[in-house]
C-alpha cells in the first residue's frame, strides 16, 4: 500500500447536529478520502473525484466542510491533529483542501 497523500490525526468529525468523533483521521490515500473513527473504522469513504469540500465563510479558521455520498461533515483539524508537524489551524485545513485537488487532478 502507499503512503497516504494526506492523513490528519485528532480531527472532530460531525455531521449536523452531532460529533461522530472528536479524535477520528481523515486520509487520502490511492484516490480516495476516508473519514474514519479514532478506532479505525470507516465512517465514510468515496473517490476524491466525488467529493466536495471547502471552507464557508462562516466557519472557524481551522475548519472544513466535506460532502461524501451526499452527506455533509464538518471537519475540524486541530492544532497539531497530523501528528506533530507544526501545521495547525488554518495551515492544517488548508493543506487538506490543497492535498484533495492535487488528488482528484491525478485521476
Amino acid at each position: 500500500m502507499s503512503e497516504p497523500e494526506f492523513s490528519a490525526r485528532g480531527v472532530r468529525i460531525a455531521r449536523w447536529p452531532r460529533s461522530l468523533t472528536r479524535a477520528g483521521e481523515v486520509r487520502i490515500e490511492d484516490g480516495r478520502l476516508a473519514l474514519l473513527t479514532s478506532y479505525g473504522s470507516e465512517i465514510d469513504s468515496a473517490p476524491v473525484s466525488a467529493v466536495r469540500a471547502g471552507r464557508p465563510w462562516f466557519a472557524k479558521p481551522d475548519e472544513a466542510v466535506a460532502t461524501v455520498n451526499g452527506t455533509r461533515y464538518r471537519l475540524t483539524l486541530d492544532k497539531g491533529g497530523d501528528g506533530g508537524d507544526g501545521h495547525g489551524d488554518s495551515a492544517e485545513s488548508g493543506r487538506f483542501l490543497a492535498a484533495l485537488k492535487r488528488a482528484a487532478r491525478k485521476r
